[in-house]
């Protein structure tokens, strides 16, 4: 703690420490600024006069600041190895052939990509160059909305969970309008009627975190604990979501336990390590995991206190360790479905 606490000193104004609130306690004692990936990105490029922002997260949240900062900034990742296995479920070359299948069935000028922010830089350049829009998870409806208004379908990457539970519980569509394309299976999976009767086509991904939550967790904590209140993410499955009290962004969830009357009770469907922070903030209330198996996000939990020690250190020694550069091409073209984000009514 104490070299961590000398190498920030040390950089000054210089470096800006960035923390996702799935990040280890330890970690996040550092950050200047913690939120979600989309909120930490827009605070990197708030500061253009910081020389170096230091990401704790995970791979695209890094390529998503670099994307949204100036050239002369760079963006640092502590670990290489913090990816995030939803956004490796879309990879480009698959998102391509799945345009082709759209396009060789004659309706792919009716479709609107719509992708996740936990997503990959190249599938974000992938919604850029096709008219389409980068969303998150607290505006996934107003991004549907749009898209619906230019197109009649939409291709939504890479979680089905937040794109189902979007298009039936905020846009009122019915599973029917769903379909779930395979990457891994030809033409998805689907045969061409059903593509082109589809209103929604979901990617095959999901969050391993948040698709461990199950309809049972849901129904045990309730036998459990009467009266609480399930609050859960909309990265969960459908089920359970519909199931759930209230659903929400991770934004959501820490504004509505500050907001909740002292001795209510809460379980809460995300990342443990918010969770507890949660639960430590509100000692007046009962908080409490909805999942009775312990789990972090495997790859968030990669960048601890010695990788950020490390990092921090080699900046002050005048080195810039694992910097995170998404090309000029594809930082464009992405930087356009996130800019028609920002512009969303």
């Amino acid at each position: 703690m104490a070299r961590a606490t000398a190498a920030k000193a040390a950089l000054g104004d210089r470096v800006f420490v960035l923390g996702h609130h799935y990040q280890r306690d330890e970690v996040i004692q550092f950050a200047d600024v913690t939120g979600d990936s989309f909120k930490l990105a827009r605070e990197a490029a708030a500061r253009p006069d910081a020389e170096f922002i230091v990401f704790c997260g995970v791979h695209f949240m890094a390529e998503s600041a670099d994307i949204l900062t100036t050239e002369s900034q760079r963006v640092i990742l502590p670990d290489l190895a913090a990816g995030c296995s939803m956004a490796d479920m879309a990879v480009l070359g698959q998102v391509e052939r799945c345009w082709d299948t759209l396009t060789d069935l004659g309706i792919a000028d009716d479709v609107v990509p719509v992708t996740y922010m936990n997503s990959s830089a190249d599938i974000k350049g992938f919604v850029g160059r096709n008219r389409g829009v980068v969303c998150t998870s607290s505006n996934a409806k107003r991004a549907l909305t749009w898209a619906f208004e230019q197109g009649e379908k939409v291709l939504f990457l890479p979680d089905q969970h937040l794109g189902r539970n979007t298009a039936v519980l905020e846009m009122g569509l019915s599973l029917d309008d769903c379909v779930l394309y395979d990457p891994h299976k030809p033409q998805g999976g689907l045969t061409a009627e059903q593509l082109r009767a589809a209103k929604v086509i979901l990617w095959r991904g999901h969050c391993s975190v948040h698709g461990r939550f199950t309809l049972d967790s849901v129904n045990d904590v309730r036998e459990r604990v009467p009266g609480v209140n399930v609050l859960v993410h909309p990265e969960c499955k459908h089920e359970v979501v519909t199931a759930a009290d209230y659903v929400g962004s991770t934004e959501y969830i820490i504004k509505t336990i500050d907001a909740a009357p002292a001795g209510s009770a809460w379980a809460v469907g995300t990342e443990l390590n918010l969770v507890r922070r949660i639960a430590n903030a509100h000692p007046d209330k009962q908080i409490m995991f909805l999942d009775k198996t312990v789990c972090y996000c495997s790859t968030m939990n990669r960048i601890d206190l010695p990788h950020l020690v490390w990092a921090l250190e080699e900046l002050v020694a005048g080195r810039v360790p694992n910097q995170i550069v998404v090309d000029a091409a594809t930082a464009a073209d992405a930087r356009v479905g996130l800019e028609q984000m920002l512009a969303l009514p």
